[in-house]
């Protein structure tokens, strides 16, 4: 269900943009996403995972116990590899409540004691967003993987108090941990950096 913007708040978000020389979409894009329930989340990501998704529960039941309700989250699939040095690709689509859905990719290099190959479907959780333009920076962290044809599990991102935390479902094997960090931007790049 989509919340709908009425035309008392759009006529507002016109003039505060114009005032200061933004397009309307522009002034609503940056409006603070409103927060989602638990159970938002566990819906949308039952219907993205499907079948492989019976530990997305107690993942995301996790994530709340530590950050709260997040106020948008990311749907995608990303591929990434390593031998002590490695790189992980993504694209998704970024949900927020009140401020619209966009596209995002994401990348970021890693290095550490972390070697195999993985492709997963993803969904990042989006805590303390102050806009939708915020998301495109660099988000670092440590990250640690052990499975062998599948695995299911979280990390955090951090960048000035808005936390990312991925939950990724996959197939490949990974073994190791390593220290990274994952660019989110508008455009897709192969450049890592």
């Amino acid at each position: 269900m989509r919340n709908t913007i009425s035309r008392r708040d759009f006529m507002t978000a016109l003039a505060a943009g114009s005032a200061v020389g933004l397009s309307p979409l522009g002034a609503l894009a940056q409006e603070r996403p409103q927060q989602f329930q638990p159970h938002e989340l566990l819906d949308s990501g039952h219907r993205f995972f499907g079948t492989i998704s019976r530990g997305l529960a107690s993942v995301v039941e996790e994530a709340t116990r530590r950050w709260g309700q997040p106020n948008a989250y990311v749907l995608g699939q990303e591929a990434s590899g390593a031998f002590v040095a490695g790189a992980r690709y993504g694209e998704g689509t970024m949900y927020t409540r009140n401020a619209g859905d966009q596209k995002i990719y994401w990348q970021g290099p890693s290095v550490g004691f972390d070697a195999g190959a993985e492709g997963a479907r993803t969904m990042m959780l989006v805590y303390n967003l102050p806009s939708t333009q915020a998301i495109y920076r660099r988000y670092g962290g440590i990250d640690g993987s052990a499975y062998f044809i599948g695995g299911f599990g979280m990390t955090a991102l951090v960048a000035d108090g808005v936390v990312v935390a991925p939950i990724r479902t996959g197939v490949g094997a990974r073994l190791g941990v390593n220290l990274g960090y994952l660019k989110f931007t508008d455009q897709s790049t192969w450049n890592p950096f």
